[in-house]
């Protein structure tokens, strides 16, 4: 899973640091920080977060679907 987040978007809402704070945390009052390739056991609270985003500024994208071609042309 990777998070990409529009930080021009972005308005320091904060609800993703609640809902999913291993991911993501407020340095200040303004500035998000976030961890771009979270735990896949984190999956529910990063789409909960991504979905509460008042400006949808969060998107979630999925790897596993890219990562099967590769892994096939290999053998």
């Amino acid at each position: 899973m990777r998070i990409v987040v529009d930080l021009s978007r972005c308005q320091g809402y904060a609800q993703c640091a609640f809902l999913a704070p291993d991911a993501f945390r407020m340095h200040g009052e303004e500035a998000l920080m976030y961890d771009p390739t979270p735990d896949d056991a984190r999956r529910e609270q990063v789409l909960r977060a991504a979905a509460a985003c008042p400006v949808q500024a969060i998107l979630v994208d999925q790897l596993e679907g890219r990562d099967a071609p590769a892994e096939a042309s290999r053998s």
